[in-house]
């Protein structure tokens, strides 16, 4: 949350991007006493914030086909969410792992993750070409790599083994780890605890072992909350919240920074308007940003905007006539199905059952989510639906899945990625990157999760949103329109 007053002669601002950071933005101007009015590029606002409903009115199943979980130590967005009167939608997410009776796939096909260790354990060891661990070190190095296996990309997969083994093991066959084993076979390593109570192990590895750790910990996090009824009642607590108007279907084709204002091009039709503006705050994803005309810029902007580097993500939901999974004692969480699908999450039934449950049959990131989402919709759709079958043959009884939807994020026209990745790069080029992409030039600004440090989550959008409030409330106003220029995502 933006703190202060508004600065003397209030500025008028036009937003141009409906996705969670311009959204955010724009509240917050309000609230310091300045004009806005929003353009977004696309037909909606949310950005990556995407809940589809299968139908109309209330109690109809939905998915989350863009963010769909927070984590508890995420305060800027957990403060948006008590501030726009939601934190009584706040429930627990049940993630990989969580569920015993859930899926993971291994050499030996599909086995519960309850009787999984053993296996884990076995093919962990076969990768270490005879270097000798202690048990609960070879448990520990089984279990993360499974986590690695089921959430990081192909490309990282590869080298994945090899970090742990020669990176970490050594350092963790140091420490006691019986406190740390868990169930009732002590099998389980609680990898959570055991960073939290070591991080000088977590911070030792290379910038890219680190980076995935903090990815995998904070995605499989006992400490994960939804929104009961979809994470798209931020967005609409915010466009109720904001005086303005919000205008869809305003693409953004270009950008021309002048000494004392900024020129933005839209799309009219089969041709083009530009509009000029004293002050502009930028969302758009450099993804897409870096594809526009722009003019003005430094060399060392045009070079950030350039390198930073996105993931795709793909999700495929079905929506199926009854909630078989409970049958086969899966009461939520996530199976690892592997293959070309990867992840498959059980949401919970927060609908009139009548109306059906929804399975998210795959959950996709990186290369994994170019293979699906390059694909043409129906042959994607055919492709989840037969591997997802080979866990869950119930899927192939008839009437059983009733409606089938998708998102590519990497082939999205308006985001042409999932999030930002700075996966292999240490805390320092991190921060220098962030830094560059959040630095003004001249008078245009930027914001979005790109600008941020907390990458590829929903609290990084606000956390550069909220900065890029701050430095457009401390720049002298004059007669101007303030645009918050983006071509869509978040």
């Amino acid at each position: 949350m933006v703190d202060g007053s508004a600065e003397r002669g209030a500025k008028k601002i036009t937003v141009v991007g409906a996705g969670i950071s311009g959204l955010i933005a724009a509240y917050e101007l309000e609230q310091l006493g300045n004009d806005v009015e929003i353009f977004e590029g696309s037909s909606r606002i949310g950005g990556r914030i995407c809940t589809h409903r299968f139908g109309s009115g209330e109690f109809t199943p939905f998915v989350e086909l863009g963010a769909m979980r927070i984590p508890a130590k995420h305060r800027y967005t957990m403060d948006y969410v008590e501030k726009l009167g939601l934190a009584d939608r706040l429930a627990d997410f049940r993630t990989l792992f969580s569920e015993e009776g859930a899926y993971h796939t291994t050499s030996a096909g599909f086995i519960r993750v309850r009787d999984a260790a053993q296996k884990l354990v076995h093919e962990f060891r076969l990768g270490l070409n005879g270097t000798r661990y202690c048990d609960d070190a070879l448990l520990f190095g089984a279990w993360l790599t499974a986590i690695g296996n089921a959430i990081a990309p192909a490309n990282f997969r590869v080298t994945l083994r090899n970090d742990i083994s020669v990176e970490l093991l050594k350092l963790v066959e140091k420490v006691d780890l019986k406190p740390f084993l868990r169930g009732d076979r002590r099998d389980r390593f609680d990898l959570h605890a055991f960073f939290a109570a070591h991080p000088e192990i977590r911070s030792s590895g290379s910038g890219r072992l680190n980076r995935f750790l903090d990815d995998i910990l904070n995605e499989t996090s006992p400490e994960l909350a939804r929104l009961e009824g979809g994470m798209d009642q931020l967005v609409h607590r915010l466009e109720d919240n904001i005086r303005g108007p919000i205008l869809c279907n305003q693409e953004v084709l270009g950008l021309d920074v002048q000494d004392d204002h900024v020129l933005v091009e839209f799309r009219r039709g089969t041709g083009t308007v530009v509009r000029r503006c004293d002050y502009v705050l930028c969302t758009i994803p450099f993804s897409i940003l870096r594809s526009l005309r722009l003019n003005g810029l430094s060399p060392d902007k045009r070079a950030v905007i350039n390198e930073v580097a996105y993931w795709s993500a793909t999700k495929v939901a079905f929506l199926c006539r009854e909630p078989f999974w409970e049958g086969d004692g899966i009461t939520g969480g996530a199976s690892f199905s592997g293959g070309r699908v990867r992840q498959t999450y059980y949401p919970p039934v927060e609908a009139d059952p009548a109306r059906g449950a929804v399975l998210l049959a795959s959950y996709t990131m990186g290369d994994d989510a170019d293979v699906l989402g390059r694909l043409p919709q129906a042959q994607r759709h055919e492709v989840v639906l037969d591997e997802v079958a080979r866990m869950h043959p119930e899927l192939l009884r008839p009437g059983m899945v009733v409606d089938i939807v998708s998102r590519a994020w990497g082939q999205y026209r308006w985001s042409r990625g999932g999030g930002v990745t700075r996966w292999g790069k240490d805390a320092m080029a991190c921060g220098v990157e962030r830094d560059g992409a959040a630095r003004p030039e001249g008078r245009l600004f930027f914001a979005g999760e790109h600008c941020s440090s907390t990458t590829a989550w929903i609290d990084g959008a606000i956390e550069s949103a909220v900065n890029a409030v701050h430095k457009i409330s401390r720049t002298q106003p004059s007669r101007c329109t303030v645009a918050v220029a983006r071509a869509g995502g978040v």
